[in-house]
């Protein structure tokens, strides 16, 4: 064993100095690591900002104001897993949800089944997705409604229906029909929607079998998961001007290469990091932007029926009469997080991410 080297008094002095600012340094940086994470606070609130309607940041990254919800039921819908509260979005998310409805049905489609939305004010969820933050954002099941109205507890608990064999990639053929063809069909051919992630099984069974007009197929783009719901997505609306839209589709039909990556060996590699904390695990609201503070900040509407879309238009969210609320500021300058921990920033053509674990009951 080695002796040990005892340290002159002139080196214990530094070692203490040096001892000293690091301490100091630990208090300066203190409040900000043990800032409140922003999923925790945008989780905590039960009903939207009681502004005009606005979307702000990007669809990983930010909130949304004057959100309203989809009601629990439709005559073409019903809301799924109540109890998480993400029934809420962008009054023309709503819109377009509600008019896929009943357009479907008229299609031959039963009804949909709702799943997540957005919280009422956006922002990072308290579990599950990495985008949904800004209300424009929407996930469908690809199990049809029931004939018989779900109760509250059947909403919970009721498993969706896995399309895609987990080993093959492929979709299951006794479980496909023509009518999901039209379902997606139908809601890719709206304007407002940019894009609809399914499952990369779906994507191929669409490419193998859509004969004549193939151009909605551009707005069907492969992704992990969505093997029982597909996810639509909408474009940043007028009087968003904080609202950063995503790169648009390729105008091809994406049946080719790009597709044919999926059913290679390297989407499905296992994570060499599996424990790596998600995004919104760690955004606080210094990484959301600014504007995102006020949201948080603003009066609710009396009640969620106050702010519930109706067939006809969208409700005016009458505030309850206490604070007034502050006014959103113009600018759209957001504080950045580091790319590796945007999780739905845009995707190259290869170097996707790796896949991560499907959210239970989503």
């Amino acid at each position: 064993m080695k002796t040990p080297i005892r340290p002159s008094l002139g080196t214990k002095f530094r070692l203490a100095a040096a001892l000293g600012l690091f301490v100091l340094a630990g208090l300066a940086v203190q409040p900000a690591a043990a800032e409140e994470r922003a999923k925790d606070l945008f989780g905590a609130k039960k009903l939207p900002a009681a502004t005009a309607a606005q979307s702000i940041g990007f669809y990983s990254k930010g909130c949304f104001a004057g959100g309203v919800a989809i009601p629990m039921d439709g005559p073409t819908w019903e809301v799924m897993r109540p109890s998480r509260n993400r029934r809420w979005g962008h009054p023309a998310m709503i819109a377009v949800i509600e008019k896929l409805a009943r357009d479907a049905a008229a299609d031959g489609w039963p009804g949909l089944l709702i799943g997540d939305i957005s919280q009422p004010r956006g922002g990072p969820m308290l579990t599950g997705h990495a985008s949904h933050q800004i209300g424009l954002d929407a996930d469908i099941w690809l199990t049809p409604m029931p004939s018989r109205p779900l109760s509250m507890a059947q909403r919970e608990s009721m498993s969706a229906t896995l399309m895609v064999d987990e080993k093959t990639h492929l979709v299951k053929d006794a479980l496909w029909t023509p009518a999901h063809t039209r379902l997606l069909k139908r809601a890719a051919s709206y304007s407002q929607v940019e894009r609809i992630l399914v499952n990369p099984g779906i994507k191929k069974k669409l490419c193998d079998t859509v004969k004549g007009d193939r151009g909605w197929l551009r707005k069907i783009r492969p992704f992990w998961g969505h093997d029982y719901h597909f996810h639509m997505r909408i474009g940043c609306q007028p009087g968003s001007p904080g609202c950063k839209a995503q790169e648009a589709t390729p105008a091809d039909d994406g049946c080719g290469e790009p597709l044919a990556w999926w059913f290679t060996q390297e989407p499905w590699r296992p994570n060499k990091n599996p424990d790596a904390p998600k995004a919104r695990d760690l955004m606080t609201m210094a990484n959301l932007p600014s504007q995102c503070r006020a949201v948080l900040d603003a009066p609710g509407p009396a009640s969620a029926e106050a702010a519930t879309y109706h067939v006809g238009g969208a409700p005016v969210a009458v505030a309850a009469p206490e604070p007034e609320a502050p006014s959103l500021p113009a600018t759209s300058a957001a504080a950045g997080l580091p790319s590796a921990l945007n999780a739905f920033s845009a995707t190259p053509e290869i170097g996707v991410p790796l896949p991560r674990p499907r959210p239970p009951g989503n």
